[in-house]
């Protein structure tokens, strides 16, 4: 634990700790019969907006081409994805997911986005000023 007196330390220290002591790694990791790390999570999220190439896969997550084909390829093992040819343009390839694919960012989404149980005590007011707060740490890093 942090001891200093810096007020912005002592929050980021408590919100790390908070994160760290509530990870859903290991529950998703059972309940999907492997883990997402490697990027592969962000991969596999970004596909539930449609059909991507390997380049536009690189390119959003700072990979380099052979490694985004690494990373489809093991989702591809676990049978999440499919490639296609692009219909427009016979060279490249698109990357979609499969049903178990849509099946898997499903039950992501539902143990990822479910609050830990201490959220859910605090009073309305104290959580609406929380959201408020992290809204406004969001807005200000995007700034």
């Amino acid at each position: 634990m942090v001891t200093t007196e810096d007020p912005a330390r002592r929050a980021w220290d408590l919100m790390q700790r908070f994160v760290q002591s509530h990870s859903r790694h290991r529950e998703l990791a059972d309940a999907l019969g492997f883990g997402l790390g490697g990027g592969r999570g962000r991969v596999l999220f970004q596909l539930r907006g449609g059909p991507m190439s390997l380049r536009a896969i690189a390119d959003a997550n700072g990979f380099d081409a052979p490694y985004a084909t690494l990373v489809v390829d093991k989702l591809e093992r676990h049978e999440l994805v499919e490639r296609r040819q692009d219909p427009g343009d016979r060279r490249r390839k698109l990357v979609s997911l499969t049903a178990a694919g849509r099946e898997a960012v499903a039950t992501a989404d539902a143990i990822l986005l479910r609050p830990p149980a201490a959220v859910g005590t605090l009073p309305a007011g104290d959580l609406e000023r929380l959201a408020a707060l992290l809204a406004r740490l969001l807005d200000a890093d995007a700034s």
